[in-house]
């Protein structure tokens, strides 16, 4: 078996070209478009190329064939955020053996390790969470866009290898063909009888006050994290520009109190139920079968894929009126009857009592896995965040 880092257009078309030999047969697999798994690997446009850098290989059998393949990369504003200096690996696939595994592994260890990384994390994304993080381990449906799909085995190759829990990722789905509780529309309704609040869906118009006011949002939301890092606004303009083919904008949400931006909910339409007809490919002909997918309303489930509420604006109900005023537009949308609301991790309790509020229902766990590479180096599980993060942020504030 040879490693062979990916470097010229042949490695890079077996690199794709891999996922055809694990998931032949299987019928939940959908091939992302190949342009954007492609897109993670180039400097003009990953902006995360900015601050690390990242490399990929293939596996080769004793015959030349391709049996895996696995990426490595860091990301300088988080590797140094926890107890060791951590890396991550990603885009994993092998065949059913142990040895190809253990080969791929190492390769992103001793790459990490050679670029002074104590710990690698994985699989992840060399990008934002929301896409390609995690291993599926339980679950094994339709995976919703962006959302990793493997094979149940993997789980095993991962911990034989030595790789730890590090924290556990929830996907719940919500039945939008049944009403909501009654107790969460109360909320709602005593939420919107304030004055002082308003509630906005996002506009192309006005475009980038909403990516400012979600990146102020964001950066206040997840601030007391272990691990935090704020938002790259210009990764937003991409990721909305990227996916402008398929956002519907009244299904992304902002809440304002007395103007100044509290709690936004962001949703897309699960473009994987027209990807799973296109083979990656983005071709002419694939093209025009998308908007005709798109124009017979194939996409009949959404994902919720990031929600965010300023701790001192938490308990006042802002997600309820949110979810008011989505579920109003969804009313006019029937032929959608699913929403996915993923991920959420167990270190974040509130969002998970959110989500059970709704009446969603469980439908998919991810696990983001950490290997240390020193027996010297203690192992820590990822942090809970604090339930009372509405009286820290108050108490920094000064009130």
């Amino acid at each position: 078996m040879k490693l062979i880092e990916v470097a010229n257009q042949k490695t890079r078309r077996q690199f794709l070209n891999m996922v055809d030999t694990i998931y032949k047969g299987d019928p939940f697999y959908i091939r992302p478009l190949d342009r954007e798994t492609e897109s993670v690997f180039n400097p003009l446009t990953n902006s995360f190329f900015q601050h690390g850098e990242a490399t990929r290989w293939i596996l080769t059998g004793d015959g030349g064939e391709v049996i895996g393949r696995v990426a490595a990369f860091i990301n300088k504003r988080k590797a140094y955020t926890f107890q060791q200096p951590t890396g991550g690996m990603g885009f994993f696939e092998c065949i059913r053996d142990q040895e190809a595994a253990f080969l791929l592994f190492n390769g992103c260890r001793d790459w990490l390790a050679a670029r002074g990384m104590q710990a690698m994390d994985g699989p992840i994304n060399f990008g934002e969470n929301d896409v390609n993080w995690g291993l599926l381990v339980d679950g094994f449906i339709h995976p919703g866009f962006g959302m990793n799909y493997n094979p149940p085995w993997y789980k095993d190759l991962f911990e034989a290898y030595g790789f730890k829990y590090y924290f556990e990722q929830v996907s719940n789905h919500l039945d939008l063909t049944k009403p909501f509780p009654e107790r969460f529309w109360k909320i709602a309704e005593w939420a919107m009888k304030k004055p002082e609040l308003s509630f906005h869906h996002f506009t192309y118009a006005q475009a980038d006050k909403f990516m400012h006011d979600l990146k102020e949002i964001y950066d206040d939301a997840w601030k007391f994290h272990e691990n935090f890092t704020p938002m790259d606004e210009s990764t937003l303009h991409r990721t909305l520009e990227k996916a402008r083919s398929f956002v519907d904008p009244e299904m992304i949400w902002f809440a304002y109190h007395d103007k100044e931006p509290a709690a936004f909910l962001v949703q897309f339409p699960d473009v994987n139920q027209i990807l799973k007809h296109l083979h990656g490919k983005l071709h002419l002909w694939n093209k025009l079968r998308f908007f005709y997918l798109k124009s017979k309303k194939t996409m009949t489930r959404t994902r919720i894929v990031i929600m965010g509420v300023k701790p001192k604006y938490q308990r006042f109900g802002l997600e309820s009126g949110i979810f008011w005023h989505l579920n109003e537009k969804m009313k006019k949308k029937p032929h959608i009857t699913e929403l996915e609301l993923s991920w959420v991790g167990d270190f974040n309790p509130k969002m998970r009592a959110l989500h059970e509020s709704v009446g969603a229902t469980f439908a998919k766990r991810h696990i983001t896995y950490r290997k240390v590479f020193s027996e010297s180096i203690e192992f820590q599980r990822s942090t809970i965040i604090p339930v009372d993060t509405k009286e820290k942020a108050l108490q920094r504030e000064g009130h």
